[in-house]
């Protein structure tokens, strides 16, 4: 099991959160991005650098995905190749992404990606105060409790001593 985070777009308190975790349960968080990103540091943390170029991380994140790993990106179509994959995925929200509902979020993203091309709306900055770190913070550490104990139930039991 590792945790796999899209770390070009993941604020900076959602990676710490990510960084403690890791060093907390032993598991291995891997910093999937096209630029080097500061603080990523420790014996659980991997820096994965990728080439510059268009879906470069993506493929990268996708490639190092297995079932049972847990997934950080808020980017929705990642999100749904992750989860095709059996991946568990969330946002730097705590929004947990499953294939019952990311047919709505891309939906509405598709939307409003129109609406921003076509000049009917702008770009907002959304905020990232505590309100939202709280909400990472509590789903991320729900859904990586729920994995580690899957993975400690399906992990196969050792075989009796021979005699």
């Amino acid at each position: 099991m590792k945790i796999l985070v899209d770390a070009d777009s993941c604020p900076r308190p959602a990676r710490e959160a990510v960084l403690r975790a890791a060093r907390r349960t032993g598991i291995r968080a891997f910093f999937v991005a096209n630029r080097g990103i500061p603080g990523i540091l420790g014996d659980t943390a991997v820096m994965e650098l990728c080439p510059k170029g268009e879906g470069a991380a993506d493929d990268r994140m996708v490639e190092l995905a297995r079932p049972g790993d847990l997934a950080v990106t808020r980017d929705i179509p990642l999100a749904c190749r992750l989860v095709e994959g059996s991946i568990r995925v969330m946002d730097d929200r705590g929004r947990v992404y499953t294939q019952e509902n990311l047919r709505e979020y891309r939906s509405l993203r598709d939307f409003m990606l129109n609406l921003a091309e076509n000049g009917l709306i702008g770009t907002r900055v959304r905020t990232y105060g505590r309100r939202e770190i709280k909400a990472f913070a509590d789903s991320f550490d729900r859904l990586l409790s729920q994995l580690i104990r899957e993975n400690t139930l399906s992990a196969p039991s050792p075989s009796p001593p021979l005699r």
